[in-house]
């Protein structure tokens, strides 16, 4: 986060991480004197805002570090945050153990590899993600801009997860066609069989899989039509990260790539739900335009 002394310091949290916050809270009072914790309740899904005070208290800090059990990543609380040129690190759903294992890893290569795949990602128009599990969608993504989740937050209005460690976009809403086979992870469900999407002109209009689709078909008839569109393309480039039913760092894994269903206006999308879920898909095969870059969980370039 690059804190210096007599910077100030906001730690947002909840109560179910709110022992993960104090780990934070006390490692800035080591570099400055001006830190303050809030912590709020009520939020049931990622991408829901925030209280008002929050989100003032964001934009008045110069670091902000977002410890909560959901998402506040694709929020306008956080958008405002990194136009008022705040520093932000969210972290939702973190663990003891995921900070002990992952945020020592050398970010100087997670930032070199993740922004030479956001760079593809920008001067691209069109991607197809094939996998074995059955994956096979293709989307466009002419016109957006691809973001690189470096782990690197030093410069005023960055932004990203810790753990950090991919490279993400926002696929041209309507595009996408195919099907999509979650056979990693998926956002707070156990999968005890893959979750199948189906996918036309960018909505899922089916979700198969037992148990874990039941879970996600609830989900999504909770949040209506605009949750099912296909938000994001991301693809892990952090070698410290594990595969769980944690997609903060699920997400992260090397060599891997997500989809996530819901919001995407905060990063280059025209969908604005209060909900963003992701699944992570194994050994995939990542064709951007003539580019080959991950060839069966391999970066091929």
């Amino acid at each position: 986060m690059g804190l210096k002394n007599g910077e100030s310091v906001l730690i947002v949290t909840d109560l179910k991480e709110y022992t993960n916050a104090v780990i934070f809270f006390e490692a800035a009072k080591h570099i400055t004197d001006k830190v303050k914790l809030i912590s709020f309740s009520g939020m049931k899904e990622n991408a829901q805002e925030p209280p008002e005070k929050i989100t003032e208290e964001i934009r008045a800090s110069d670091v902000a570090i977002l410890i909560t059990t959901h998402s506040l990543t694709h929020t306008k609380a956080r958008h405002e945050g990194s136009r008022a040129k705040t520093r932000i690190a969210t972290m939702p759903g973190i663990t003891y153990e995921i900070i002990m294992r992952t945020l020592g890893e050398d970010y100087g290569k997670v930032a070199e590899l993740s922004s030479k795949i956001a760079n593809i990602l920008t001067k691209s128009s069109t991607g197809r993600l094939t996998a074995e599990g059955g994956t096979d969608v293709s989307f466009s993504i002419k016109g957006r801009k691809a973001v690189a989740d470096t782990g690197i937050f030093t410069k005023p209005g960055s932004m990203g997860n810790l753990p950090a460690g991919e490279a993400f976009i926002a696929p041209v809403d309507g595009t996408a066609q195919g099907v999509i086979v979650f056979d990693g992870s998926f956002d707070s469900i156990e999968l005890n069989q893959p979750i199948t999407a189906v996918v036309e002109d960018g909505i899922v209009v089916e979700v198969k899989g037992g148990k874990p689709a039941k879970i996600l078909n609830k989900r999504l008839e909770a949040v209506g039509q605009a949750g099912r569109n296909i938000a994001e393309l991301g693809i892990g480039t952090n070698l410290a990260a594990q595969l769980s039913s944690n997609l903060l760092e699920a997400e992260k894994v090397f060599g891997t790539c997500h989809v996530a269903m819901g919001n995407n206006a905060t990063f280059g999308g025209t969908v604005d739900v209060p909900f963003h879920s992701d699944g992570v898909i194994l050994s995939p095969t990542l064709k951007i335009d003539d580019i080959l870059v991950l060839d069966r969980g391999s970066f091929r370039w």
